[in-house]
């Protein structure tokens, strides 16, 4: 089997051979000029800087590119794995609704999962589409004047069915209104429930306030999962980025619920924060 060759080992082998051809043409210059050393040494010591400083961006450049790939193999993984999912389960519940003779109550129930099935298929579709208008630049962002207060708690009661193993509560103030984009806003919320959710074991409880502080609207939702460790806080809104390693996770997603939240908030001038709860878990404040 022919193995490849690793780009950052052919990127040392280069560094290491662009530095061998400078101190072999350097010594014969020296041979051949002696009264030239000191001017040698000096255009040596500024080209080795130069060199050494651009090798160092060259190579976070290629880390970054060799990162970024594999996490969009992965999230390609993970699509296919979240969309194949909730499509078995549909295909399960109609087959069943069609091959027994099932009482009412019954085939309404497979339905009512059917529908559940096919939002969490619309809410991945909606992400994707999303990340990709926000990508090309192609999302205009309409702002109008609306309920914040009544469209957080669409979203809270619309998860509260889908959510039914974990305690999702709310302290919404009524009446706050603003100014903004109310679809993409309405998908920034949602996903950060969603995100507490898939950090969070069952039974657990996830909490989501809005409220008016200082002439601010804040929104904070949080859990009481595993928790983000501090060095990957500045890492989580990168698109594509998932925590843990890809070996070892349990959890299901894409890394763009959080990315999405980023840019959205960017566009409205809003700022984002994530702390430690306590005693466990994480806490994302939003600031409008």
């Amino acid at each position: 089997m022919k193995r490849k060759v690793r780009p950052l080992t052919l990127f040392y082998v280069l560094i290491a051979y662009v530095l061998f051809q400078l101190m072999w043409w350097g010594q014969l210059l020296i041979q051949a000029q002696p009264n030239k050393t000191s001017m040698v040494i000096g255009e040596f010591s500024v080209f080795v800087i130069i060199l050494f400083w651009g090798a160092f961006s060259l190579k976070r450049l290629i880390q970054e590119e060799i990162a970024l790939n594999r996490r969009q193999k992965n999230f390609l993984l993970s699509v296919t794995h979240e969309l194949k999912s909730p499509l078995a389960s549909i295909k399960l519940y109609l087959q069943t609704i069609l091959k027994r003779d099932l009482d009412k109550e019954k085939q309404q129930g497979f339905i009512r999962n059917s529908l559940l099935d096919i939002e969490r298929l619309d809410d991945l579709v909606e992400n994707m589409l999303m990340a990709t208008k926000i990508e090309n630049n192609s999302y205009s962002y309409p702002k109008e004047n609306f309920d914040l207060s009544e469209a957080v708690q669409q979203v809270v009661e619309r998860h509260q069915n889908i959510l039914q193993k974990r305690i999702v509560k709310s302290d919404i103030t009524p009446d706050i209104l603003i100014r903004g984009d109310r679809f993409t806003l309405l998908l920034v919320v949602s996903n950060l429930l969603e995100n507490a959710v898939k950090y969070s074991a069952e039974g657990t409880e996830i909490n989501i306030e809005l409220f008016k502080k200082n002439n601010r609207v804040i929104l904070k939702v949080n859990d009481q999962g595993v928790g983000i460790p501090d060095e990957e806080k500045p890492k989580i809104f990168d698109k594509f980025y998932r925590i843990g390693q890809e070996d070892t996770r349990k959890t299901k997603g894409t890394g763009l619920g959080l990315f999405i939240v980023k840019q959205v908030l960017d566009n409205h001038g809003a700022t984002i924060k994530v702390r430690n709860n306590q005693p466990v878990g994480s806490e994302f404040e939003v600031t409008f």
